[in-house]
């Protein structure tokens, strides 16, 4: 029976700034252990029985990072297929186009199976169990959750309320969904032995979900299928690409699919399980994975303490000391630092409020920015003057543009360049260097094998990302709106 996983890569995951953050979402951040949660949900997806093709949702801006990380754990030998969202427009848009998508390519009797991006799953072998079971009832017709039993009476999971005396086969028939309550609630919740952790995966038939969509939710069926109908699909040696149109993904209802369907059909069950589940939803459950020492700390990175206790530090760039303090997160990166109760994990989300009210940049980029072609990080700023060291993949260039307002010096640290300067095409080697002025279109390509190290340091009136022109592109950026450095 084929299957097909489809990753849901669209949260920010402002509960665990300053790592996670727009351009470098949850699912991308490092885990102990070295693979991070996009690589994990990957390969726990691709290692399934029957599973024929991958599928990600996540916004158009993440793609070549996305591709990035599924190539750093060998997923070419895995067909692959991507949905682009301009935007987030929330769960029940991203299924609906992935199952409108499957049939299309797949048939309707073809499994879906959702997971997001950046929950994390440490019994793979009870997981896989459990989606066979999943398998089997969606077959039958039935649209399927994942129930985490509980282990404590967790206040800030949605749960799932199981038919008593209702077992199907190797399931439960679903009475309800329940909102996150609150603790005296998840007591008696956990008491009742029938209430589940609301997993946010399901498994279901792709003719199945298509038409529970159109009966309870019509208006996002209908929306869309107009925006697919004006959107690009684009194929390569190493996936399909379905790039959403924005005018009308903007039509789409922002809706989640437990609202829109989940909680409106008749036809839910549950797959109860224990699976080692866990959103990694703050800094508290990202502390756990980390053992702790004889104080009750747990330290990543270099980390010195006296008379500290049950503390929390993720420092992995520079020394921290913690000298009689308990019970703190501190979370340090290059361009912030967080410190926390740990009572308060939840609130860090308000920070990441307040930095968007103020137009702080620092809920949105690290110093370190991901491009398609590789990486920039801002050393030093000033007022006329900027520092970025450009780490250029093998093979990889920018785009061809041009910029009005700043002039750039660049320096080969390593590495070879091939730069176009105005008229000029010149091969650059290590410690050599060229100068642009403003106005002048240029373009920076590493013809070779290992990656190019430059130093760039611009200079002008005005220094934003938004000051450029392009007029060719490998990657198909020439008519979007830029954000950051080409």
């Amino acid at each position: 029976m084929e299957l097909i996983p489809v990753i849901l890569s669209g949260g920010v995951g402002s509960r665990l700034w300053p790592v996670s953050r727009e351009a470098h979402p949850k699912p991308f951040m490092d885990l102990p252990g070295g693979q991070n949660l996009i690589q994990k949900t990957f390969l726990r997806a691709s290692r399934l029985e029957g599973v024929v093709e991958v599928l990600t949702v996540t916004n158009r801006e993440l793609l070549f990072k996305t591709e990035d990380e599924y190539g750093a754990v060998d997923a070419a030998k895995h067909s692959q297929g991507f949905i682009l969202e301009p935007f987030g427009r929330n769960t029940a848009a991203a299924v609906a186009a992935a199952a409108l998508q499957l049939e299309a390519t797949h048939g309707p009797d073809v499994h879906m199976l959702v997971l997001a991006a950046d929950h994390l799953i440490k019994d793979e072998k009870a997981f896989a169990a459990a989606v066979s079971g999943a398998v089997a009832l969606a077959s039958e017709g039935w649209l399927v959750t994942f129930g985490i039993q509980p282990t404590y009476p967790e206040t800030g999971f949605g749960y799932i309320e199981a038919q008593k005396n209702a077992p199907l086969n190797g399931g439960l028939k679903v009475a309800r969904f329940v909102e996150k309550p609150d603790l005296e609630t998840a007591q008696g919740y956990v008491s009742a032995g029938n209430y589940y952790w609301n997993s946010g995966m399901f498994c279901f038939r792709v003719g199945t979900v298509l038409e529970e969509l159109r009966k309870h939710a019509p208006d996002v069926v209908e929306a869309v299928i107009k925006t697919i109908e004006k959107s690009r699909v684009t194929s390569s040696e190493k996936y399909r690409c379905l790039t959403l149109d924005a005018n009308a993904f903007a039509q789409v209802p922002d809706i989640s699919i437990d609202y829109a369907l989940m909680e409106r059909s008749n036809k839910v069950a549950t797959i109860p399980c224990d699976i080692g589940w866990s959103d990694i939803g703050s800094w508290n459950a990202v502390a756990e994975l980390t053992s702790p020492d004889a104080d009750g700390n747990r330290f990543e990175g270099e980390v010195l303490s006296h008379g500290s206790r049950n503390n929390y530090v993720n420092s992995e760039g520079r020394l921290t000391a913690l000298v009689g303090v308990e019970d703190l997160l501190v979370i340090d990166t290059p361009d912030a630092l967080m410190i926390a109760h740990k009572d308060h994990a939840q609130d860090v989300k308000h920070i990441v409020g307040q930095l968007k009210a103020s137009g702080h940049t620092a809920h949105l980029l690290h110093r370190t920015v991901h491009r398609p072609w590789g990486t920039y990080t801002t050393l030093e700023s000033g007022e006329r003057f900027k520092i970025k060291r450009i780490v250029v993949k093998p093979k990889a260039s920018l785009s061809l543009q041009m910029h009005h307002h700043r002039s750039e010096h660049w320096i080969v640290v390593s590495g070879m360049a091939v730069v176009v300067n105005d008229q000029q095409e010149l091969m650059l080697n290590t410690n050599e260097s060229t100068f642009i002025r403003a106005g002048h279109k240029h373009r920076l390509q590493n013809p070779g094998v290992i990656d190019l190290v430059m130093i760039e340091v611009q200079s002008g009136d005005y220094l934003g990302e938004d000051d450029i022109v392009r007029f060719e592109d490998n990657y198909g950026r020439v008519d979007t709106l830029v954000t950051a450095k080409s």
